[in-house]
């Protein structure tokens, strides 16, 4: 069974070399946008590439403002700021995760709350969500409390898995219900959209990653998205070590982080952004000629995208029918030449994070002895 999936996939990518699991494609302007760059000599944090970008992302997502960032974790350190998450302030997301959503809430002093996922989309499930709230809360001037610990619970951090996203319009309710500020880590999920409307966008405040593997990449790279206008400006002045413009002055009015993207980087950003419908329709052509293959396989299920969705499919992802065939499968594939991963590790199972309160987390256990992605880059 497995010699046929590696025979398959690499007809698909017409090789018999390695096949990553998500490679960058640059087929547009980059070269031409960097030579540009490195000609004016504004290669560093400010330039026509960065305001360009920023408003290429805003006018894609729908966003009312976008702010570049280094990176998707500091993109999201800045949301969690802003949003009020204060030391030993407690903020709910999920285990099954990339440890950047954790790493974020930590370097406030913030402690994660581990919630379980929902089977069809991979991200935090609302209904167990609402279910933990209501036995574990209450409600005091506004605020969200733990009533085991008695912190203060004051954001909710879900993730789109692999690009594919949340059920948006439950979550938003509940956290109005509950005083908590949604912050979405839509970092996997450009080009995803829930009902019509961009992943990023529901929130009080969305990020989203430029990483090597991503969907777009600018090596590096993240952006905040608002619908808060003075937010977001609130944003780019923190990022910018929190200086006060002038002409020759240093004049700095907080304590600020230099979160900023260089110019080079968004150059490559924009020449990725001319792509990016290029890039979304491959993707989703290579997503349907995986469906069809396993469609005719009982022991693996193709994992698509939730109803109401349209997900980028960022990475294809299979479900085997346990942790035997998990290891068989990814032990068979990285062999032979194919690069094949694992769902992350759990972040409750991580030495850091192993204290942390959960609610048993069953599907999120479920899911990561059976998850394995496959290659997913543009063909």
């Amino acid at each position: 069974m497995y010699s046929e999936i590696v025979s398959f996939i690499r007809e698909l990518y017409r090789t018999e070399e390695f096949i990553p699991l998500h490679a960058p494609t640059f087929g547009g302007n980059e070269k031409k946008y960097l030579n540009e760059c490195i000609d004016t000599t504004f290669v560093s944090s400010v330039g026509k590439f960065v305001d360009r970008f920023e408003e290429m992302m805003a006018e894609y997502t729908g966003a009312t403002k976008a702010v570049v960032c280094v990176n998707g974790t500091n993109a999201l350190h800045i949301a969690l700021l802003l949003s009020g998450v204060e030391k030993d302030d407690e903020v709910i997301t999920q285990a099954l995760t990339f440890i950047a959503t954790c790493n974020a809430i930590s370097y406030i002093g913030a402690h994660p709350v581990f919630i379980d996922v929902d089977k069809d989309t991979l991200g935090l499930s609302p209904q167990a969500l609402e279910k933990w709230l209501s036995e574990n809360t209450e409600i005091k001037h506004n605020s969200c409390y733990n009533k085991k610990t008695g912190r203060r619970i004051k954001a909710c951090i879900p993730m789109h898995t692999f690009g594919h996203p949340v059920h948006l319009d439950e979550l938003v309710e509940i956290c109005n219900r509950y005083y908590l500020e949604l912050v979405e880590d839509a970092a996997e999920s450009l080009g995803s959209f829930y009902n019509g409307k961009h992943t990023g966008t529901f929130g009080k405040i969305g990020i989203l990653s430029f990483n090597g593997n991503k969907t777009i990449t600018t090596g590096g790279g993240g952006m905040l998205l608002f619908q808060d206008e003075e937010l977001g400006a609130s944003a780019k002045h923190l990022t910018t070590q929190a200086k006060v413009p002038h002409r020759w002055e240093f004049v700095h009015d907080y304590i600020g982080y230099n979160y900023r993207m260089p110019n080079i980087n968004a150059a490559l950003g924009c020449a990725q952004m001319e792509q990016l419908d290029e890039i979304l329709k491959n993707k989703r052509d290579t997503a349907e000629k995986y469906k069809a293959f396993f469609d005719n396989n009982s022991q693996i299920e193709f994992f698509t995208e939730p109803k109401n969705c349209r997900s980028n499919y960022w990475l294809n992802a299979v479900i085997l029918k346990n942790k035997e065939q998990q290891q068989a499968f990814l032990q068979y594939t990285n062999d032979n030449g194919i690069m094949t991963r694992p769902i992350w590790e759990l972040m409750n199972k991580l030495p850091m994070f192993k204290n942390c309160q959960t609610d048993g987390l069953e599907n999120s256990e479920w899911l990561a002895d059976r998850v394995v992605n496959i290659p997913s880059s543009m063909r």
